[in-house]
Formats: C-alpha cells, structure tokens, sequence
C-alpha cells in the first residue's frame, strides 16, 4: 500500500549516539513509552516517518502528527497544537470546578431534570390580601442555618483549591430532635448556590437572608437553595429580606421556582413555577447605607419528606457547561466543525472556554471570504436565562439541518459559552472574583484581574484583523421587564443609518411572541462605556449587541402573560439562526422592507416626542437628520459606578498606600515657622535658584535666556527694595555695530558686562557692599572666538557658591542674555 515504505525499510542506517538521548527525553515527558534501545526495523520505521513518508501507526508513539490531504496523500504538516490546559477528557471525570479557599462546599452532587410543563405557567394574579411582612429577625426568631466566614467587603480572593475550604464541613443545618421535629433543614453550599441564614419566626414561616456578591456588600438577587424534612399538608412562608433593587418583576406577577426530588425521581417533573400571596414591597430593615426590599411567598409541598430546591430562575451551573461540552467533544461528527479550545483561565483557574464552530473550505479563498459572528453570556453569574438561550443556539448550530449547514459554510463563529465561571460557582448575582461588575470593565487593561474580559476582547480584536466580523451579541437577563429585547448601538454613519436595527426588528418577527422590537433600545449612555456592546461597537462591529431576556414571560401573541421555560429559551437561540440567514440573504428584499419599516416607526416616534413636547414640525425633507440618541430614553440597567474601579485586590492595595502616606506625613510635619524664618528660608532658596541657573547656563554654553533677577540684602529693611529690576544692560556702539554685521559676541565680554554694572549698580544702592564676584571686561576684539567655536570657561568659576554657602551674606544678581 505504501511502496516507499517498503524502499526506505530495506535501507539499513546507522546507530545515532544522539537517539538514544533523545528517546529518553520524549519518554520522561510522556510521549514515547518503548524502551530505550529500539530494534532496527523500529527505528527506520521512525526515521521514516520523519521523511513525510506514512502516517505513523507504531503503538510505542503517542504523537500522530502527519496528516492526510482529501485525496489520501500524506501531507508533512504537523497538527494544530495541543491547548495549554487540558480538559474534557473522554475519559475519567470533569474537571472539578475550584473554589475560594474561604468558602465551604458540600460533598454532593446536585443535578436536576430537564422538563418541559405540559401547560402554560401563567403569572400570578394578586387578590388583594397579600401579607406585608413584619420582619422579625434574628433577636425573636432562631437560627437554623447561617455560613460561618462569607467573604464581604475589605476583603479580596487570593487563592482557591478544588473543593474549597479545607477541613472538615460543618452541618449548618439544625439538629433534628426527633421523627416529630418539622424543622427545615437548609442548604446552600453547592454549586451557583446562595443563601446566607435562614431564621425560624413560627412553626412554618421563615426568614432569609442572601449572601452578597463574594467580596462586595452590594447585589442581592439570585438566589438558590435545598430545603430537606418538608410536611405536605403544611403551608410555609419564606420571606427574603435583604433585596436591593427597588423594581422587580415580583410586582407583574412573576412567581420563583420549585423543584422536588421525589417528583423528579417518580414522574419526571423538573422544575415548575409555584408560591401564592406573593409580594414585593420595601422592608422595614435597611443596613443604614441603603434600604432594603423583601420578597415573600407561601407554599405547599408536595410530598412529606421530601429534597426541594427554590431558585431565582432555572439553574445553569458551570458543570452542566462541561456536560454538554464533553458530549459535543465526543461527537465525531460534531468534532469535525467545532473546535473546543481554552481561551483563559479565570482568577480561581476554572477554564474559560472557547469554541470555534464553522465548516471546513475547500481553498484558502473561501477561507477567507467568511465573515464571523461573536456570541458570549454568563458574563452576569445569576443571569442564568442567557445560557439557556445560548445552549439553543448551539443545538440548532451544531445539528445536521439544512440551515445550519448554511450558516457553517459562510459564517466563523465564536462562542464564549461562559464568561465568568467564578461568579456562577459561587452563586454570584452580578461580579466576578474580583469583586466587580464585568461588563463594566471591557476596555481593562488589567489582564491579571480581569483575565476573562481582557483574552475575549483580544480575541475579537485578532479576528477583526483576519475578517469582518457581522455580529457580536451578548446574552444576559433582565430583571425589570418582561419579553426578549435587544440594546444596541446608534450608528452615526449616514451611509448605514438604522441598519443596527434591522436585525432587531427581523428577529421580532420571526420570534413575535417572545421577542419585543418596541422594548429595544439604541442609545450609547456614557455610563455604558465599558459594557461589551459599546467597545465592540467602537472597535468597528456596527451589529453589535446586549440580549436581554426576562426572568418572568411573554406579553405578547400566544404566550401573553405566561411564563418563559427553559424550551422557550432555547427555541430563542434557534430564532437568532434563522434570522442570521434572514440578514444575509442574497436576495435583498426582505432588508430593504424592513429599513422602510424603520423609517416609518422612527417618523411615528419623532412625531410623538414633539407631540409631548407641544411642538409642531414639519418632517417633509430633514427629519432624517434628527439625532436618535434624542429621541430614545436610557436604558434601564443598574448603575455602573457601583461595580466601576479598582478590582478589590488593588483597591485594598490602595487604601494601604494611602493610610501608610498619611501616617508617614504626621510623622514628618515641621513646625510653625515666624515671618522673620520664612524669609530667610525665601532668600536661601533663591539663591540655590540661582545660582543652580547659572551653573546650568555656563555648562549649556548660554544656549538659553534665564532671566529670573532676584537679589536679597539681609541688611535691608525694606525686603522690596532689595530686589534688583529687570533691566537690560546697554551695549557700546562696536558692540552694535558688530551685531549688526552678524557677527557674534563674545560670551564673556556680554557676562563680564553684566556682571560689572550688576556690581556697580549694588555698590550705588548699598554703599559698604562688596560683591565676591568680579569679572574684568576685554576690550580686545581680536581675541573672540569664532562663530563655532565652544568658550573656555572655567566651571567652577564660584567655588563659594558650591562650598561655603553659610559663610556668604548676599550675592549679586545674575543677568543672562544671548543675543540672536
């Protein structure tokens, strides 16, 4: 099958004294395991090889470097290299996630089903009696959970390990006293988890308290816990106590999320939207800095006994991500066009992964023709509705339909699944590890904190170098509005005016009972510079993007007042794929219908806006060049400067540096000083001055104009008379004569000049004052130098100056001039 095989085998060779080194060397790093002394027949095989003549089969190598061509030829190139970190192994356990070394963690496995209800979960209705909440506490109610050490603020990360705090786990739990005992048994410690303290007011109402973003006192909203030794025919009240947002969608009749183990394992139901007499009001508690807001609920478990989870919304935890990678890495099909490569580690060292998902091209042409689309989520931890709609995505992408043979043929996509896989770990709401908001910090040049942001935003700067990049959208949730909504950016080129809305306003119409085009917004706020949308957008990508997805449902179409499951997600992601051939189609109908679409909406809103103003204009030939930014109103999101600054490692630095600089300025204050020390202090200092310019001057040639003429007397008792004014010394006639001949003058004939009237001057003024500066004039004009020619002069020319300052009593002033 190979005749050059059967050539070079027959060729006998000769023993290298460098192989066996060499084979040594490759064994102890893992990549040869035969002994050291290969047989000959081996070894041609080898050096074989080494000439691009066969694909090594030889089971004493692990390296399978040649490849071949499509047409079976072998091709002397070597493979893409290996990533620097390993992972997703085909065999063996994932890689466990790491933690902060403060934070417990459970040694058990959580997992959940995926369930679809087999009717619409429709949102809850208030009647009226809903119960405001007293909030107790602590001081009259009991503790029956509460984490031991919870990093907060003054404190930063600085190290993590695999299953976080060493030591033996404590059971925070309760301690059951008997069968009869209906305590609730809380839980918390697991993956994404969060919960703070749980407080026992009554026989089945509790109180709970959230624990804050690791290393902030701020962001209090996801929440995700197990409660274990339920009572079916019980109704409890949970009551969350420590919200921070003023607005929620607990207020439009949204409801949390209940899963049971016991219906999970009999009748494979997943999680389900449960609670009644739920209510979103201010709290009657506050830390003194910012108030607080409560969220209670009632409700009725289904079986005694019972394992149950409440979560804020469907949990999507770090380890389900590598699940998924895993059967995608293992799929030979799926493994021909998408490449799974790591693009960073994270401040714990959890990987961040990056996948590359296109159809190989037959030339380089093609190649090159293809333009990229940039997809990411989870930059936001407990956003967790963004992973769903990016899993939908990868499903459909990663299929063998039609059209997604399509878009891998003319697209090169990369996809973040997870941008901050430490926030989600941990249970965050909003900031990574380092204790801020990252979508916040994209144009960081702080690698070593923000290595997450920083390696994505450098791979999308490299692949700008390489091709076009068409879309960048970021997936996140929305905590505030119901619906599927985009942000984007207002383009200012008039060429491109509206084309950033037109896939909004496609993707509203093929996804209209999910999606809302009403509820996107295009207007650039200055606290938004940081956010990915906005820097990709000024790096050059016009279609780029933040998807906001709610946390409660739809008030559109046939889904209208129900909520958003995890299918409804999901299906989003396969809509984005379908409008993305939309966008590109060849045929440009479909573009152009929706740019008209778009003009007329913005007319209708322009219109309105000066209606609300009770002005009249006439839109016939200008309206165009209205501003859109003035039109749009800002977007709702959170405040950016609460998550803006220093990561919390330097900024702790920080506070450092400056209490140590604080102490050491009470150390070194001086005294008060009198008006008669302050001036001497003035006099000697311009003296320093001056005669520090004049040293300058000298070595410098007077290649400069210093004219700064200070001179003091101690003996003067009016300290304003004793300046010298600034006067110009006149020049003789030869001396302007051979200034107007452009000829030079000698410098030491302009300084001797100076410094004689300077001395007569003083002796006018202060009979008895003798200066110890004395320069003779020369008269000579045949001695001065040529044009050229550098000055001899002494450099030490006041050795007193530079000796004995004590010992003078006042010096001439010194004017300096040169002369063009």
């Amino acid at each position: 099958m190979f005749p050059a095989l059967e050539t070079e085998l027959k060729q006998e060779t000769l023993p290298d004294p460098y192989e066996d080194f060499m084979y040594r060397h490759l064994r102890y790093y893992g990549y040869f395991k035969g002994p050291t002394c290969l047989s000959s027949t081996v070894r041609r095989q080898i050096e074989a090889v080494s000439r691009g003549s066969l694909l090594l089969s030889s089971p004493l190598l692990k390296s399978r470097q040649l490849l071949h061509n499509d047409f079976g030829e072998v091709n002397p190139r070597l493979r893409e290299p290996r990533d620097l970190f390993a992972f997703l192994p085909s065999s063996g356990p994932l890689q466990a996630p790491r933690w902060p070394i403060e934070c417990e963690v459970i040694k058990e496995n959580i997992h959940h089903i995926e369930w679809i209800p087999p009717q619409p979960e429709y949102f809850y209705q208030p009647t009226g009696n809903e119960k405001v909440p007293e909030i107790v506490g602590e001081e009259e109610g009991t503790v029956v959970y509460q984490l031991d050490s919870v990093p907060t603020e003054g404190s930063y990360f600085t190290s993590s390990r695999v299953g976080g705090k060493r030591g033996i786990i404590k059971d925070l739990a309760v301690t059951l006293q008997g069968p009869e005992d209906n305590a609730l048994l809380f839980e918390s410690r697991f993956e994404s988890g969060n919960l703070q303290k749980a407080v026992r007011v009554d026989t089945y109402e509790y109180e709970l308290t959230l624990r804050t973003d690791l290393y902030t006192n701020k962001y209090t909203q996801w929440f995700y816990f197990r409660v274990q030794n339920t009572r079916k025919d019980a109704t409890y009240r949970f009551t969350i106590v420590n919200l921070l947002k003023p607005k929620s969608l607990y207020t439009l009749g949204m409801k949390p999320l209940m899963y049971s183990q016991l219906d999970a394992d009999t009748h494979n139901i997943g999680w389900r939207r449960e609670g009644s007499e739920i209510k979103y009001c201010k709290s009657s508690t506050g830390d003194g800095q910012q108030p607080f807001y409560c969220l209670t609920w009632t409700i009725q478990f289904p079986h005694d006994q019972d394992t149950c989870f409440f979560a804020h919304f469907y949990p999507y935890t770090y380890t389900d991500l590598q699940c998924y990678l895993l059967s995608v890495a293992n799929n030979p099909v799926q493994a021909q066009f998408c490449k799974l490569r790591t693009l960073c580690r994270s401040l714990a060292g959890n990987i961040v992964y990056l996948l590359t998902i296109t159809n190989p091209s037959r030339t380089p042409q093609e190649a090159a023709a293809k333009k990229a689309v940039v997809l990411s989520a989870r930059v936001h931890p407990g956003e967790s509705n963004g992973s769903w709609i990016m899993k939908g995505f990868l499903d459909f992408i990663l299929s063998d339909s039609p059209d997604a043979q399509l878009l891998r043929n003319i697209f090169v996509f990369k996809v973040v699944p997870m941008l901050n896989p430490d926030g989600v770990i941990v249970g965050n709401s909003r900031c990574s590890l380092a204790g801020r908001d990252l979508n916040r910090h994209y144009k960081t040049i702080l690698k070593d904190s923000f290595p997450c942001i920083w390696y994505t935003r450098n791979m999308i700067k490299r692949l700008l170098e390489e091709r076009e990049v068409l879309l960048y959208c970021d997936f996140h949730g929305h905590s505030r509005k119901n619906n599927i909504f985009l942000y984007g950016c207002n383009n200012n080129d008039r060429k491109y005016w509206l084309h950033e809305r037109v896939f909004p306003l496609m993707l509203s119409k093929n996804a209209p009972d999910k999606f809302s085009f009403h509820s996107c917004n295009f207007k650039v706020q200055r606290c938004k510079e940081g956010t990915g949308r906005v820097v990709m957008w000024r790096m050059g990508i016009l279609n780029s993007y933040t998807m906001e997805s709610t946390f409660g449902g739809s008030t559109l179409g046939n889904k209208r007042d129900t909520h958003f499951t995890t299918e409804d997600l999901k299906s989003l992601g396969h809509q984005v794929c379908d409008t993305l051939l939309d966008f590109c189609d060849p045929d440009r109908a479909k573009f152009m219908q929706c740019l008209e679409e778009l003009k007329e909406l913005l007319q209708q809103e322009i219109h309105k806006k000066f209606n609300e103003l009770g002005q009249d204009m006439e839109l016939e030939g200008n309206w165009s060049d209205i501003s859109l930014s003035d039109i749009e109103s800002s977007t709702s999101g959170s405040d950016s400067s609460l998550s803006d600054g220093l990561p919390a490692h330097l900024l702790n630095i920080a506070r450092e540096l400056n209490k140590k600089k604080r102490l050491y300025k009470k150390k070194k204050k001086k005294p008060l000083q009198t008006r008669k020390q302050r001036n001497e202090q003035y006099q000697k200092n311009s003296l320093m001055r001056e005669f520090k310019l004049t040293d300058v001057a000298e070595r410098a040639g007077f290649a400069s104009t210093l004219q700064k003429p200070h001179a003091f007397s101690r003996n003067s008792k009016n300290t304003s008379s004793s300046m010298v004014r600034n006067e110009k010394p006149r020049l003789n006639e030869s001396q302007l004569n051979a200034r107007d001949k452009d000829t030079s003058l000698d410098p030491s004939n302009v300084t001797a000049l100076i410094l004689s009237q300077s001395k007569e001057r003083t002796q006018r003024e202060k009979p008895g004052f003798t200066a110890s500066c004395s320069a003779k004039r020369s008269t000579n004009r045949s001695q001065e130098p040529a044009r050229d020619m550098k000055p001899s002069w002494s450099r030490n020319r006041y050795p007193v100056a530079k000796r004995g300052r004590a010992t003078l009593t006042v010096y001439p002033s010194l004017h300096v001039y040169t002369y063009p």
